[in-house]
């Protein structure tokens, strides 16, 4: 239903209902329930889930990410606006490149970067990978407009061999909140989000030197590596992926409250240490 076939007494009681649950934006997410559920008796149930702590996204069914509706499921992480600026970083390297795109996007959650990007690219091969079924599923639904293959497992094991040594753009999105600091999470994530989406690991690093010691048996010459994380967790990313060997660059956007780090990898025998003297680069194929 559209949002006006529903009476004006209705869309206030629905903004005071969720105002009085605390929602700071009611009038935004009140036009947002009311312009995706198809009967009144489905806006009540989805006031009500939200009224309750549901995160929007998971009551809606979808979450907004550059420009396209991405499918959310119960339980699956929600993709964060800030993460729009990785993908922007990813869309350029792979532009530079000129050629078709080989792109693989771990711990893909919903698929929503894979996606995001590709949407992008007029020629790209697309893979994704995550631990969580729930994801998985969710993942598969949104990428099948990319062609892409998404497959369950542990990082890079489900990824067919025939990738090794192929990869253009290797999107990471890892959790890396430290242990500790989950708990102090916001109820929407701590409690309705999966865990394993979320917890890096003592120091919130743990998944990412995993991904990052692997990533030059994936990688193409030329490849890059992409990922998000805190300001006070730079320093280490940054060390990790040079002890893999890639050549390390930090890019920041202070309007998204987004850090990213590319890892390049420019082949055996590079240093590992910086990319600065390095120009273009491949995106597999």
């Amino acid at each position: 239903m559209s949002v006006s076939a529903f009476s004006t007494a209705h869309r206030s009681s629905v903004v005071g209902t969720l105002r009085a649950a605390g929602c700071v934006f009611a009038e935004d997410e009140a036009e947002l329930i009311l312009s995706t559920a198809r009967t009144p008796a489905e806006a009540a149930a989805m006031v009500e889930r939200r009224a309750a702590g549901l995160p929007l996204e998971h009551v809606l069914g979808w979450a907004e990410f550059r420009g396209l509706r991405i499918a959310v499921d119960p339980g699956v992480f929600v993709p964060r606006r800030r993460t729009e600026f990785l993908v922007g970083q990813a869309a350029e390297l792979a532009e530079l490149a000129g050629r078709a795109a080989v792109v693989v996007d771990l711990c893909c959650g919903s698929g929503a970067l894979g996606a995001a990007l590709a949407a992008g690219l007029d020629r790209v091969e697309l893979y994704a990978a995550d631990i969580d079924p729930a994801a998985v599923r969710c993942a598969r639904r949104n990428v099948a407009d990319a062609g892409g293959h998404v497959y369950e497992g542990d990082l890079y094991d489900p990824l067919p061999d025939t990738l090794r040594g192929r990869v253009g753009i290797l999107l990471a999105n890892v959790p890396y909140v430290p242990t500790e600091e989950v708990g102090l999470l916001p109820a929407e994530a701590r409690v309705h989000e999966a865990r394993v989406a979320l917890d890096g690991g003592a120091d919130g690093l743990d998944v990412l030197r995993r991904v990052t010691e692997e990533a030059p048996a994936w990688l193409a010459p030329g490849g890059h590596l992409l990922f998000e994380t805190s300001e006070g967790q730079v320093s280490a990313a940054v060390d990790a992926v040079e002890r893999a060997g890639l050549a390390a660059r930090v890019v920041s956007d202070e309007e998204m409250y987004a850090t990213v780090v590319i890892g390049t990898w420019w082949g055996p025998g590079s240093s590992g240490i910086s990319g600065e003297g390095h120009g273009g680069g491949g995106i597999g194929g």
